[in-house]
């Protein structure tokens, strides 16, 4: 498929994906919505990509979804077809056994913003800011911000956030826990690159059991979450890399993991 919103390119096993709309500032509309889904569905089933990077540019990730197309919705019905696209695109990105990193430079905003809730782990340039500001326009976020949201900053700064549409930077939002880390400008994919790097050299059936196991047990509770955690645990004896890294260990050695 020839993409025309986003630009794809894959080299040691990490995935880059970078948004292409600079003219609509990346607003998330229906063509650049479907072409996510469609690349995301590729990776997914890609051997050859363990790590994914999501981007936009150095001015903006994304400024919200696409008003424009917004103002030609006229019913309910219109906003579910919409919202219906676009959450199925996050709940992908969310629930595929692959690290999505988000490398945001400038605005992440409505949509945008969701878009990197959606992601495992988010960079942030210095020049990189995030909101959810729906509210002002009399609707709220539709694309998961309410759900997101609170279970990644807590409840009360969530509600704050999302009552006044306030937009934070990036040295706020790392110290509220939205943002792993935050970096010049200049080194935003540098610093993404290295981290998923590091992510890619990890045991490949580990690295997928991580995340299903965060993510599958975040919404179990406790005991019914530690028993998936076990059996998680048990099945990666079956594995190549289990053995290798467990004699490695042993022996003193730096392992040599086949799924890498």
């Amino acid at each position: 498929m020839e993409y025309k919103t986003i630009v794809y390119e894959k080299s040691e096993r990490i995935a880059t994906i970078t948004l292409n709309r600079p003219k609509s500032m990346n607003a998330l509309n229906s063509e650049l919505l479907k072409e996510l889904n469609h690349v995301f569905a590729q990776i997914d089933f890609d051997d050859e990509v363990k790590v994914v990077i999501i981007t936009g540019n150095d001015r903006f990730f994304a400024a919200g979804a696409d008003i424009t197309e917004f103002g030609k919705m006229k019913t309910p019905g219109d906003a579910h077809r919409f919202l219906k696209l676009a959450g199925g695109v996050f709940d992908r990105i969310e629930e595929m056994e692959k690290p999505v990193i988000a490398a945001v430079g400038g605005l992440a905003l409505g949509g945008g913003c969701e878009l990197t809730l959606a992601c495992d782990l988010r960079i942030a340039a210095e020049n990189g800011s995030f909101g959810q500001p729906e509210i002002r326009i009399g609707v709220i976020p539709g694309g998961g911000g309410t759900q997101r949201l609170p279970r990644l900053v807590g409840i009360t700064r969530a509600k704050e956030l999302l009552y006044t549409g306030d937009v934070v930077d990036a040295q706020e939002a790392l110290r509220i826990g939205l943002v792993n880390k935050v970096v010049p400008a200049a080194s935003l994919m540098e610093e993404a690159r290295k981290m998923a790097l590091k992510i890619a050299r990890q045991p490949g059936e580990a690295l997928k059991a991580t995340k299903m196991c965060v993510n599958a047990g975040f919404n179990m509770g406790l005991k019914s979450a530690l028993a998936y955690e076990s059996r998680c645990f048990e099945m990666l004896f079956a594995t190549e890399d289990q053995k290798e890294g467990m004699s490695a260990f042993i022996e003193k050695r730096k392992p040599q993991f086949k799924d890498r």
